[in-house]
Parts: C-alpha cells; structure tokens; sequence
C-alpha cells in the first residue's frame, strides 16, 4: 500500500516529496534497513583500516634512504658491450644488472646508431646534451621516429622494439628499475656477436 502526502502535490506539480511519498512503507523500511547495513559495514572497513595504519608505519622502508650525488668530472665512463664500439656508460646510481632502482649516462658520438631492440622493462630516457631520434619497430628507419633535444624526455614500455641513431654526440640518462638487458630484434645488430 502506498502511502501518500499531501506536501509532495501543488498546483505546479511536484514541489517537495517526502520519503514516505515515494516508496510504499514497507520498501522504504527495507531500503533504510540495507543502506543501515552498508553503512556498518564501511564503519567496519574503515576501522580496520584504521588499526593497521600504526603497523605500517612502523614497517621498515623498502626503497634506499641514500642521498646521492654526481659531479660529470667525477663520473667513470666505461664502454658497454652491448651497445658497440664508440658508446660509454656511467652507472650513477644502482647496478642496472640487478632488481631495484638503477641511473646510467650513456655518452654516444655523432652518426652512432642502436638496432632495433627490445628490455625486459620499461626504459626511461632524458636527453641531457646533443640530440636523439628514436623510433618504434622492428628495423631502423631514419625516415621515420622522433627527435629529441636537450631536456627531452621518451619513455619505452618494456618488450617495445625501438631504435635509435644520433646526428650529434649526446649524453643521454637512463634509469628504471632493473635488472636492465638488451636484445637485439636482429643478432646481426648486436655487437655482443661480432
């Protein structure tokens, strides 16, 4: 049985309603009684919540608490095999060969280029000098990619065939999380094997 108001009808329609006007009692009971329900229910939750906060702030910190700086006269640049003759590397912060947070430079001369290849995770690029032109695909294409200045910034997902050639030297940073590897889409590219 639905109850009515006489406060929900005026002579321009409906002007106020109350909530016995729009639900038969009976369902406005049970509607009442289930939002009752869902309210304790997130009191609960964040209750919950609330008492595991003490412990997770108490948890130890999983990531380095180090402060690290880097002068570039005081880097140590060595020549990676995996990128060929010409290229040099300076791990500034973490070992890219292990799990967790790693920061190189790589130092690059005018008209070098890097095949098409493909890391286990994802690669984040900032040009710091020089210029780079990166593109995707399984074959380098100088016709195509996208040009970077100093102060530009690429970010490759891991698995994403991409390449790279340079018209200048240039000094790029990478970091990420490692452990960091690459494979050549072709072995030919890879220097590794020459």
């Amino acid at each position: 049985m639905q109850v009515t108001s006489e406060a929900h009808r005026t002579s321009a329609g409906l002007s106020t309603i109350d909530a016995t006007s729009c639900y038969p009692l009976g369902l406005l009971r049970v509607k009442l009684g289930v939002f009752r329900q869902a309210k304790m229910a997130g009191v609960a939750l964040m209750m919950t919540a609330a008492a595991a906060l003490p412990a997770l702030a108490q948890a130890p910190a999983a990531h380095d608490m180090s402060h690290t700086t880097a002068a570039p006269g005081d880097l140590k640049w060595s020549a990676p095999a995996a990128y060929g003759a010409g290229a040099q590397i300076a791990v500034i912060k973490g070992d890219p060969t292990k799990e967790g947070m790693y920061v190189v430079r790589l130092k690059v001369p005018a008209g070098f280029k890097i095949g098409a290849h493909m890391h286990p995770n994802d690669e984040n690029v900032t040009v710091l000098s020089g210029s780079i032109n990166i593109g995707t695909g399984d074959k380098l294409d100088q016709s195509k990619g996208v040009a970077l200045k100093a102060g530009g910034y690429s970010h490759v997902a891991k698995n994403m065939t991409h390449y790279a050639w340079f018209t200048e030297e240039t000094v790029l940073q990478l970091h990420g999380m490692g452990p960091q590897g690459i494979t050549y889409v072709n072995a030919a590219d890879d220097p590794r094997k020459k």
